[in-house]
């Protein structure tokens, strides 16, 4: 079997991230993987420090949904409980933004930094943020977007 691109490996990556198939994640990850959220001023070393996170989440699991694809090859959108609204790079680097669903039903921007080598995730960064009211003051000069669709509401 042919060694997978470095698109597959994102592609497979986020699909398994969006189910907690810890066991595939465990095999896309290079033994030295690690994660940062700069938001929180966190790493995490190791695949199984990352899925206790995961399975110890106040609440449980975001619970997902059937996956639908939509788009082309660097654009594509999965439905629900993760929304990836974006899938793209080239080389080494690649990028996704979308949207995220807790289990405290709260949704919140989600955008992450991958860096793929020799078919597996080296390094990944994550930055997490919540919808935020827009200032009045700025009214004037920008174009209101409507409202945050909920990812894991169907």
């Amino acid at each position: 079997m042919a060694p997978l691109s470095n698109q597959e490996v994102v592609e497979r990556y986020l699909e398994a991230h969006k189910r907690h198939d810890y066991e595939t994640l465990g095999r896309l990850r290079a033994p030295g993987w690690y994660e940062e959220w700069p938001q929180s001023r966190e790493r995490v070393r190791g695949h199984e420090n990352d899925a206790a996170i995961m399975r110890s989440w106040p609440g449980g699991e975001p619970v997902a949904g059937e996956a639908r694809v939509v788009g082309s090859e660097d654009r594509w959108v999965l439905t629900p409980s993760w929304t990836y609204q974006r899938v793209a790079g080239s080389g080494e680097m690649w990028f996704m933004d979308g949207t995220g669903g807790y289990p405290d039903g709260s949704t919140w921007f989600v955008a992450g930094l991958f860096e793929v080598r020799d078919g597996a995730v080296q390094r990944e960064t994550w930055y997490f943020g919540p919808a935020l009211p827009a200032p009045e003051w700025r009214a004037a000069w920008v174009e209101p977007m409507g409202p945050v669709e909920r990812s894991n509401e169907r």
